[in-house]
């Protein structure tokens, strides 16, 4: 079998309204080991104000970017997680618990780089954003207060991606009597005259096994979703009244098929085909 890729993250804030929230997600990113952070459409991109609210998260700030589209932020990546709490929705998606997150990536052999998204802090994410999500997750709230703070909603992800072992994160070394332990290694320390072992990782990244061909990206499934919707258009199978919802039902369609960069290419090439035999008409 062959060894796994590392797992490529990215933070997507999807519509953020406050900056100083931008800076406390950079923060939060930053601390757990995480890198990459893309924001999708803020009302405010005033980088400036999120860089105070960042302090020690220079590293993130500085290649965050904006784009204009949530397609945009996520056409290379094979795997799509959205956050919500889940209450008074109809997901239309399976909603786990964040702690079941790393069981269902494994199951899935998740390889490649894997984009996790936050609603903005009003709404939180809308159907359409769900529609592209293949997982959605919810960090368990009490049911009297069950939304939180953009800035904590990342903060207690990328934790719980860094407790299970999803993300690599080096903690700083820790002097315990005269011994000293470096946390989230295999090094043994002290404390209180016992030996203490750090914690083995629930879910070790090396675990993950990749397909034969890779996943087809978000890129290259919108280009078949694109393809399909005009097929269906020229056949008159979408309706007015029932087109928004027919096309959300088509996406998730095609992302629960799971398909590889192959499986797409050979669908995409019987969708051509259709198409010419149509005009052909």
């Amino acid at each position: 079998m062959r060894a796994m890729r590392k797992l490529e993250w990215r933070t997507v804030l999807v519509h953020p309204r406050n900056p100083l929230n931008l800076g406390a997600a950079a923060r939060a990113v930053a601390n757990f080991g995480l890198r990459e952070m893309v924001v999708v459409a803020p009302f405010e991109p005033t980088w400036q104000e999120a860089r105070t609210a960042a302090p020690g998260a220079d590293v993130v700030i500085e290649v965050a970017h904006s784009v204009r589209t949530l397609p945009e932020a996520i056409a290379d990546a094979t795997v799509v997680i959205g956050t919500t709490t889940g209450a008074r929705r109809n997901l239309g998606r399976e909603l786990i618990a964040i702690d079941e997150l790393a069981s269902w990536l494994g199951k899935r052999k998740v390889q490649g780089r894997v984009a996790v998204l936050f609603g903005s802090e009003k709404t939180g994410l809308s159907n359409e954003d769900m529609s592209y999500c293949h997982i959605l997750v919810r960090i368990p709230t009490s049911a009297d207060c069950p939304s939180m703070n953009l800035g904590q909603a990342v903060a207690v992800c990328a934790y719980e991606l860094a407790r299970s072992g999803l993300v690599r994160v080096t903690p700083p070394k820790l002097e315990i009597g005269n011994r000293k332990l470096e946390d989230g290694n295999r090094k043994r320390g002290t404390r209180n005259g016992k030996l203490v072992e750090p914690p083995k990782p629930q879910f070790p990244v090396s675990t993950i096994i990749g397909y034969c061909s890779p996943a087809a990206n978000l890129q290259t499934l919108e280009h078949l979703f694109d393809r399909a919707t005009e097929l269906l258009d020229a056949c008159g199978y979408l309706q007015p009244k029932s087109r928004a919802a027919a096309l959300i039902k088509l996406r998730r369609f095609l992302l629960d098929l799971k398909l590889t960069t192959n499986d797409a290419r050979i669908l995409g090439g019987v969708l051509t085909q259709v198409a010419w035999k149509l005009q052909q008409r």
